[in-house]
């Protein structure tokens, strides 16, 4: 059920917090995941090479989960839709066949990835040893691309269902997993063997397989009102097609953003190991931005939703402002970080040997921090208009 009552006007602050809030700690415990790789990557992996690889290997962790993106965008609005209808047979339907599209689409990227695995950094520009790096992270991470399929999915139709908690528990699971098994093999700490970059893949995609493990679990079981029923996964015309067109453009939005982000980082790893190294870490580094917006941007998807699916518009209206307004507060805070603590921050990411990267990174970070407030209303304001069904 919805985590807050759409009858009541008076709660749409209490319910944006608790919509936001859980997905702003599972944001940030990701984030903790890929500040201790960098982390890592900077102390137990000698020299620029394997920066440049990690600067990459950031990129990747944000397109595979994006894969599934449609989908999750899809699912995550018309399940809110039919909760605020009251039609929850519906909503679980929907998410069912949002799973079925998932699989699919799932053992296509893992074939393709597998195969282009060592092509991907060269057509990123990068060679010799970084290239070398990523390719054995890449192909270790694509094995488990379905598993990432239906932690993403599951997800997404829970928080259309107004339960983020779900979400938060299983992302807490995958930071754990993640923070013990690669600290362990990178560092070779405790029992761990001590196997150094590939330490990091094999931490990565062991999480992730235990976080679509979980996801499915919780869906076998019965959560929020979305419960696995083997009947409802024929396919079902209708719904396909709806999630379609309310998800693909969405979809095709983030596949063009990675695409031209893809363009520009070959672009950056031209200039060599140290600027790739730079730029990745800038990126990491950015991360703090985007986070509280795709918390707020999930709370106005969610909240705009079942607004208007319980016949609601000014109240729909209300929640996006609301999420604006909080959301533009932490990510304009976090703009003066960046403007003015740059050098600080990266500095704590890479040894006495990466000072020059810190430094470079440092500056780009600033370029960022002019960036940030129009992005606010970019992210939350998309996040609304997927949630309405545009």
């Amino acid at each position: 059920m919805a985590r807050f009552d759409v009858r009541d006007e008076r709660g749409l602050v209490k319910g944006m917090l608790g919509l936001a809030l859980p997905v702003l700690v599972e944001e940030s415990l990701m984030l903790a995941v890929g500040y201790t790789d960098w982390w890592l990557a900077g102390h137990f992996v000698p020299g620029p090479a394997a920066l440049a690889a990690m600067g990459l290997m950031a990129y990747l962790l944000w397109l595979l989960p994006s894969l599934f993106a449609a989908l999750a965008i899809g699912a995550t609005a018309i399940i809110s839709r039919r909760i605020g209808e009251g039609r929850l047979d519906e909503a679980n339907r929907t998410a069912h066949q949002a799973f079925l599209a998932g699989a699919l689409l799932s053992l296509v990227a893992t074939g393709l990835a597998l195969a282009w695995s060592d092509a991907i950094p060269r057509w990123m520009q990068l060679s010799g040893e970084a290239a070398d790096y990523a390719t054995r992270y890449f192909r270790t991470v694509a094995a488990v691309l379905p598993l990432i399929m239906i932690e993403q999915v599951v997800i997404a139709s829970l928080r259309g269902a107004g339960d983020t908690l779900t979400g938060l528990g299983i992302k807490g699971l995958v930071v754990v997993v993640n923070l013990i098994v690669s600290t362990g093999l990178v560092s070779g700490w405790g029992p761990f063997p001590q196997l150094g970059w590939d330490g990091l893949a094999i931490g990565t995609a062991t999480a992730h397989g235990l976080g679509g493990l979980l996801a499915a679990a919780v869906v076998l079981r019965g959560r929020s009102g979305l419960v696995f029923r083997s009947p409802l996964l024929r396919p079902d015309a209708g719904i396909l097609r709806l999630l379609m067109r309310i998800g693909l453009p969405g979809g095709i939005d983030i596949g063009a953003i990675i695409l031209f982000q893809f363009l520009f980082v070959a672009i950056v790893n031209r200039l060599g190991d140290a600027s790739a190294a730079a730029h990745g870490l800038a990126v990491q580094i950015e991360a703090l931005a985007y986070m509280p917006g795709s918390a707020f941007q999930v709370a106005a998807a969610t909240m705009a939703g079942q607004y208007l699916g319980a016949g609601n518009p000014r109240a729909a209206r209300r929640a996006t402002v609301a999420c604006l307004r909080a959301g533009g507060a932490v990510m304009g805070s976090a703009a003066l970080v960046f403007a003015f603590g740059g050098p600080w921050l990266t500095s704590l990411f890479v040894g006495a040997e990466g000072a020059a990267t810190a430094e470079q990174a440092a500056r780009l970070l600033r370029i960022v921090a002019l960036g940030i407030p129009p992005l606010t209303v970019c992210m939350i304001g998309s996040g609304t208009l997927r949630g309405s069904g545009d």
